[in-house]
């Protein structure tokens, strides 16, 4: 108990681990700024306005005069009051449909700046506990609460100290509209007014700015970690000790089993009779050189020999040449170039051993295995 009290304890001082990262995201939990989308999607409608706001006024006025201006037929005949309504549908559609498709990609890019592109089911899933009023007056206090309300006083300051230098600004300009005909004056205020628009709109880049990085970091805070969070993750992720160590026995074991099976087929096995066995195999139509297709130390070489020798393959007792090809060659590989001549005597001495069975020759003498000094191992 005292311990699970220390681990609670524990001050999350740990980087989120990739983990981590990657549950966060699974639950809808990333990294968001209302101020970067917000910036977006104002600078690109102010910039839209300005670049079709030309096109959507002619349009609208078109729409205005044609509803206006109808023959005296059309007007009492109903079945045409569909045909203006949709002709007119249609053409304020093609007007604001550059504009909307340019906000539309605004808002989608602004809202995935940061944290990109993310679909979770869980994120809109509903929760019980955001219903508890105890925990809502908690986060109406929080500081991320105090946070959110400094930021909402500094963006409605910032923007009134800009809509005033814009008015300072254009005071002489406004002033003088009133001496120009209404035409000219209409047209000449649309254009102060979206350029105003516009330049309120770019004060956005400054709030953005501060909150992105700001969002980073808070996101990244909140999924920091204690240490012991860390040592327990990486426990699941990449299991216990005492699991992966029963893991590798049973690997071990398979592999013995596999290693065991090949014995039979060996054509020598040479021994260190106290240590080590190695199984050997050659076969000069497949082969560029013998390979080791069993070895073992103690229990497993005593198997490997009693093996070998229930499936009558030759056992020799080598012991230098023994130690020299365990320890420089793998289960399934070729022996190193320095043992050739000597595993090519091993053979030799194997097949004047076998024609002497047979009555062929005379009896060989166990010749001397002439080992290079790099790849001798002394007992």
């Amino acid at each position: 108990m005292a311990e699970d009290s220390d681990d609670s304890s524990q001050e999350k001082t740990e980087d989120a681990t990739p983990r981590r990262l990657e549950k966060a995201r699974e639950e809808g939990q990333t990294a968001r700024s209302r101020e970067l989308a917000t910036m977006a999607v104002l600078i690109v409608g102010a910039g839209g306005l300005l670049v079709f706001g030309a096109s959507m006024g002619k349009a609208f006025a078109n729409i205005m005069r044609n509803s206006f201006d109808i023959e005296r037929d059309t007007i009492f005949d109903t079945s045409q009051m569909s045909i203006q309504l949709l002709a007119a549908a249609e053409e304020a559609t093609l007007a604001v449909a550059p504009l909307l498709v340019l906000l539309l990609v605004a808002a989608i890019a602004g809202s995935i700046g940061i944290g990109g592109l993310l679909f979770s089911g869980k994120a809109i899933m509903p929760k019980l506990n955001r219903m508890d009023p105890i925990k809502g007056l908690k986060r109406m206090f929080s500081m991320r609460s105090l946070i959110e309300l400094v930021k909402g006083i500094a963006k409605v300051g910032l923007v009134m100290v800009v809509a005033i230098l814009i008015l300072d600004l254009r005071t002489d300009d406004l002033l003088s509209i009133a001496e120009e005909p209404p035409v000219p004056a209409m047209s000449h205020v649309v254009w102060t007014l979206g350029w105003s628009f516009f330049l309120l709109s770019c004060a956005t880049i400054l709030i953005a700015v501060i909150d992105v990085p700001f969002q980073i970091y808070d996101h990244q805070k909140k999924l920091r970690m204690t240490k012991q969070e860390v040592k327990d993750e990486f426990k699941d992720t990449e299991g216990k000790p005492e699991v992966k160590g029963r893991i590798r026995q049973l690997q071990r074991e398979m592999a013995q089993r596999r290693m065991m099976q090949d014995v039979p087929d060996a054509d020598v096995v040479i021994t260190n009779p106290s240590h080590y066995a190695v199984a050997l195999k050659y076969d000069q139509a497949t082969m560029a050189a013998p390979i080791v297709v069993a070895k073992g130390a103690d229990d497993v070489a005593f198997k490997i020999m009693e093996i070998a020798r229930e499936h009558r393959v030759d056992v020799l007792r080598t012991p230098p040449l023994t130690r020299a090809v365990y320890h420089n060659t793998e289960v399934g590989g070729e022996i190193p170039d320095g043992l050739y001549m000597a595993i090519a005597q091993v053979l030799a001495y194997l097949f004047q051993l076998r024609q002497f069975r047979r009555g062929q020759g005379a009896k060989p003498g166990m010749p001397d295995f002439p080992i290079p000094r790099d790849l001798r191992r002394d007992s």
